[in-house]
């Protein structure tokens, strides 16, 4: 991808997450080393009012991902998220993303979403790339 092919607007392919899974939440603990159990005991998070929820940093993971299949990490400076709502065994994800400015020096500046088939937003975030260009220097 260069900094000639994009413009305000542009918008990236959806990824298409696989519907979240608790066997996947209890992988996620592990790795991430959060074993709240409000991800794992149906006990405990039936005690706190919610249920079983996704962890936010897994989401969060999957935005992440998104960006860097669009764009290769080298190019990727900064990535921001807020955490919106809480994500449910059983949801599928969607990760959309489009370039929302321009910028001098061959900058971007993007948004991305994580949301799941109802539209509602999980995860948004910004991110901000120097892309290549075709015209080198």
């Amino acid at each position: 991808m260069f900094f000639e092919d994009v413009h305000e607007g542009y918008s990236f392919e959806t990824i298409n997450k696989s519907p979240i899974t608790r066997v996947q939440l209890v992988k996620f603990s592990g790795a991430s080393g959060d074993f709240n159990p409000l991800h794992t005991v149906e006990a405990a998070a039936e005690q706190a009012g919610t249920g079983i929820i996704a962890h936010g940093m897994l989401i969060m993971g999957m935005a992440s991902q998104g960006i860097t299949t669009w764009i290769p990490r080298k190019y990727v400076n900064k990535v921001s998220v807020r955490f919106r709502k809480m994500t449910l065994p059983g949801e599928e994800v969607q990760i959309t993303g489009k370039i929302i400015e321009k910028k001098e020096g061959n900058k971007v500046v993007g948004e991305v979403l994580a949301m799941n088939n109802t539209g509602e937003v999980k995860v948004a975030g910004s991110f901000e790339a120097t892309l290549p260009s075709r015209h080198k220097k």
